[in-house]
């Protein structure tokens, strides 16, 4: 377990074992039910050159270098397919909404934890309802090599469970992260 304030490394890794991206986290909770890390404003990103499972052959995030915006809260738990990223907009910070971030379970490492982005997400905005996000690029992700048919017949099933739990009322998170801020200390790391 890491202790609060800690940085790690998270790194999201393709099948074939190569990092697809990585990004330095803050610790904000870790326990044996949840593991909560913060990307700060500004946390750079870092991700190989190379020949990517994509339609030009580089990282989707190409000439990106850091994260925009504010930061972003993660919550993710041992086991499970998804984690939920915690937005805020405006000057203010205030709350935006709930990303259902579809992922393979988190693995820890000696400098962190790795999982794998399988593109699908479900967004919920903070005035309510929700809606699927980048379900039309799964079977092209498929034809690129970047994932397999069983994946995405997986990461389906694993959205289609949390979709059932959200309609039915149900969250595992509690509310109250909406309103979580990052200590001062935090703002940038990377």
């Amino acid at each position: 377990m890491w202790a609060e304030g800690d940085t790690i490394l998270r790194r999201e890794v393709l099948n074939d074992g190569r990092c697809w991206l990585e990004c330095e986290v803050v610790v904000v909770r870790d326990e044996p039910g949840l593991l909560a890390t913060y990307i700060p404003e500004g946390a750079s990103f870092r991700f190989p050159d190379g020949d990517w499972p994509t339609p030009t052959g580089r990282h989707p995030w190409h000439g990106r270098a850091a994260w925009e915006g504010h930061g972003v809260l993660m919550l993710q738990r041992p086991g499970e397919a998804h984690a939920v990223w915690v937005f805020w907009d405006g000057p203010e910070r205030d709350f935006a909404g709930w990303y259902v971030n579809l992922q393979e379970p988190f693995r820890r490492t000696p400098f962190g934890y790795d999982t794998q982005d399988l593109e699908l997400d479900i967004w919920i905005p903070a005035a309510g309802g929700w809606e699927w996000k980048d379900a039309d690029v799964l079977e092209e992700r498929v034809r690129e090599g970047r994932y397999t048919p069983a994946q995405v017949e997986e990461t389906w099933a694993e959205g289609r469970r949390v979709a059932a739990e959200l309609e039915a009322g149900r969250r595992w998170w509690h509310p109250s992260w909406a309103l979580w801020e990052p200590e001062p200390a935090w703002a940038r790391v990377g």
